[in-house]
């Protein structure tokens, strides 16, 4: 059974992966032992493993509907899954993500609530002189910000940063990248993001209706007519709809944990964005 989730997972990423035009080479000088959508395929069936790269190859031996599956001849070295993983370009996991909601959003389809939110992900890899020297553990924090539809869970866009920022520094990103993949009806977010520039951008350049409370500072707000507005009128069902951004989260984090593996904050990221895109994958497979 467990074999079977894995085919279906794998079935999926080279549909995907294929879709998204990812070249089968890198470059015209690369190996011809194996090909990107191949080693890409793993790396995200890795990730639904949990596991590190040793121990993968070591659990590919048993996985032979897979090598049939991926044809391939013999099973990569862990150091092949990892310079591979490390050199492939982050560009492409937003290329992937895309597919990914297209596939299971309908051309045309109109998000009616889209939530944005903000988790963070930690890493306890630091240098060894460094943490000896200190006498504790260091860990590296990324603060990762998405945008979900609520009413399909699906990851609509993301947002890093090596260290934490304002949560509305990343908002006029995330709206934009849903924007560039379908259309959002309604925007809601937490207090973080309170400020009357973020309504005026959703309202007057989107078009959509915006839901954030308020936050006061003494009992009383200072600027925004719109931000007065949300005092009286406030749509409660809307801004229900935000819980389920942290639905995403506690999804995510239950399977994968909040640590990442990876040392590098470039691959990282990557590491964020297979788990995201693994998670719309599992999506577009029980619909």
């Amino acid at each position: 059974m467990l074999q079977n989730r894995y085919i279906n997972l794998v079935k999926i990423s080279q549909e995907v992966i294929k879709e998204s035009k990812v070249p089968l080479r890198s470059s015209v000088f690369s190996k011809k032992k194996f090909n990107q959508h191949q080693l890409l395929s793993l790396i995200i069936l890795k990730e639904e493993r949990g596991v590190n790269y040793h121990n993968f190859c070591d659990l590919l031996e048993i996985l032979t509907p897979i090598r049939d599956l991926l044809n391939l001849q013999e099973i990569p070295h862990f150091t092949t899954l990892h310079k591979f993983f490390s050199g492939f370009p982050a560009r492409i996991f937003a290329i992937i993500l895309t597919k990914t909601i297209k596939k299971l959003l309908q051309k045309g389809e109109k998000v009616p609530v889209t939530s944005i939110d903000a988790t963070g992900f930690t890493s306890d890899y630091a240098s060894h002189y460094y943490s000896k020297r200190i006498g504790k553990t260091r860990k590296s924090f990324v603060k990762t910000s998405v945008a979900v539809d609520s009413k399909s869970l699906l990851v609509l866009g993301w947002k890093f940063s090596k260290f934490p920022v304002n949560d509305r520094k990343h908002a006029k990103s995330l709206i934009n990248q849903t924007q560039r993949v379908t259309k959002s009806q309604c925007f809601t977010m937490d207090k973080s993001y309170d400020a009357e520039w973020i309504h005026e951008y959703i309202r007057g350049y989107i078009g959509a209706d915006s839901q954030i409370p308020v936050r006061k500072w003494d009992g009383k707000i200072h600027s925004g007519e719109v931000r007065f507005e949300m005092i009286e009128n406030i749509d409660r069902k809307k801004y229900g709809k935000r819980n389920l951004v942290e639905c995403v989260f506690l999804m995510i984090k239950r399977k994968y944990g909040e640590t990442l593996r990876s040392r590098k904050y470039y691959n990282q990221l990557k590491e964020i964005k297979t788990r995201f895109i693994i998670h719309n994958m599992l999506l577009e497979k029980r619909d």
